[in-house]
């Protein structure tokens, strides 16, 4: 596999760290729902079906151990949505953390926007390590005293404590979304983000939290002749006026804000015409796009349907430039996918740093990097087995038929309630985490 750093294709994966309890029996509200590194990598995000947000910090460097990379250690937990009640609808409002977004940094703190169902919530986490001591009206307990007691004035000062890191709510943004959101994306402006949902994507400012801009609307004026819906959207990360969503329909949308305040006439439509050797009953469904993400360039779109990754160049929209395979050998298998309800998964994918790789997840807690420049790929599993520190992963093979080989897998055995949704790789190096249904496991390039 291609590192950010140059066109090597023998990177070796090992094991680095593994978070979370290792019963077998899960609690719901210990699923892990996003995962999401920020600008420098250096602090890790991840999200879960209990609304509770857990920031993981990479320690420094070992200057004894230089080759060892500093490993993540949770840094703050905070409880991010609570379950609430909707008293018209008569619906419940999950507290599940559908997305995290991370602000760059322009001080001491850092800032992310995380959402469940309805409401997005923009946090402050900033670390203290002083005190004031010596007030004149205050003791130390915080009791106010008498003024007439004071006799003499103090001035107060700072003292050393133990470092605190707090999380506090800066901004709430409520009241928008009819349906549930499926993405947030903060533009390249830092200054507005967009929120979308089932049938619609709206524009915030970070410091408006009353008012939001309704920037795309596909809902019918008669809910019968819905045939579509939103399921992903993303800004460009460097034209702060183009946005692009995905359909359950297999299409991608591009947008240009400067066009019209409503951008209800899209300026690009991807999508890559059906090939009718492979139409069948669940065609519709398994080319619904779970995930759309911009290369760090621009020049790209990768998006994720429930077989394939599509990798697309923005001024070519008949075809995709790349397609790759995830697992193909389920194609067979859509039947009892389809019973068992996972086919409607929701696959994400993401890129290392320089765009050359990229990673997505399958089931048996299997995933996937395809090297785009030399067209190779791999099938590397997160497991508890070998989940010794910095053991080198070995890759995985799944037999489709015939005669299976030693160190293949059949397909029959995969299972299909271990799934990777989760996957996110470092801006700058090579280390990847990927969450399995309660764990976090973080991996990184072997080092000589």
């Amino acid at each position: 596999m291609a590192g950010p750093g140059g066109g090597s294709n023998d990177v070796q994966w090992c094991f680095s760290q593994v978070k979370g309890s290792i019963d077998d029996d899960v609690a719901e509200a210990d699923i892990i729902s996003t995962v999401e590194f920020n600008h420098s990598g250096e602090l890790l995000a991840t999200g879960d079906k209990g609304g509770r947000v857990v920031i993981f910090q990479q320690e420094p460097e070992s200057k004894n151990q230089p080759q060892c990379r500093g490993e993540y250690n949770v840094y703050s937990t905070f409880q991010s949505h609570e379950p609430e009640f909707d008293y018209l609808k008569s619906l419940e409002i999950e507290e599940k953390i559908n997305k995290i977004r991370w602000l760059p940094q322009k001080n001491a703190a850092q800032f992310l926007l995380s959402t469940n169902d309805k409401t997005i919530k923009l946090w402050k986490i900033s670390e203290r390590d002083k005190r004031p001591e010596g007030y004149n009206l205050k003791e130390e307990d915080g009791r106010y005293r008498d003024p007439n007691s004071v006799t003499a004035l103090r001035v107060p000062v700072f003292r050393p404590m133990d470092l605190m890191v707090e999380a506090s709510p800066r901004r709430v943004f409520a009241n928008a979304h009819t349906y549930h959101i499926n993405s947030i994306s903060v533009n390249s402006d830092y200054e507005t983000y967009l929120s979308a949902d089932d049938l619609r994507i709206n524009l915030w400012h970070l410091e408006i939290t009353d008012r939001s801009f309704n920037i795309v609307d596909i809902k019918p004026a008669n809910m019968e002749e819905l045939t579509e819906v939103i399921t992903a959207a993303e800004f460009h990360p460097n034209q702060c006026n183009t946005f692009v969503y995905s359909s359950s329909k297999g299409t991608i949308r591009m947008c240009d804000m400067r066009a019209s305040a409503l951008c209800d006439k899209h300026a690009k439509l991807f999508e890559e015409p059906e090939d009718p050797n492979n139409r069948s009953f669940f065609s519709e469904i398994i080319s619904s796009i779970s995930d759309v993400k911009f290369s760090h360039s621009g020049r790209y779109m990768m998006t994720r349907d429930y077989l394939s990754v599509k990798i697309w160049d923005l001024n070519m929209e008949t075809r995709p430039v790349e397609t790759y395979q995830v697992h193909e050998y389920l194609r067979s298998k859509l039947c009892s996918l389809y019973e068992n309800d996972c086919i409607f998964d929701k696959f994400e994918c993401c890129w290392n740093g320089n765009d050359s790789v990229v990673m997505t997840g399958s089931y048996n807690n299997f995933f996937r990097m395809f090297d785009r420049g030399y067209r190779q790929d791999v099938t590397l599993e997160a497991s508890r087995e070998n989940s010794k520190p910095r053991s080198v992963l070995k890759p995985r093979k799944v037999s489709t038929g015939g005669k299976r080989k030693k160190d293949e897998i059949s397909v029959d055995s995969l299972d299909f309630n271990k799934k990777i949704l989760h996957t996110a790789w470092h801006p700058l190096d090579n280390i990847i985490a990927v969450a399995t249904t309660n764990n976090l496991y973080i991996f990184q390039e072997k080092l000589n």
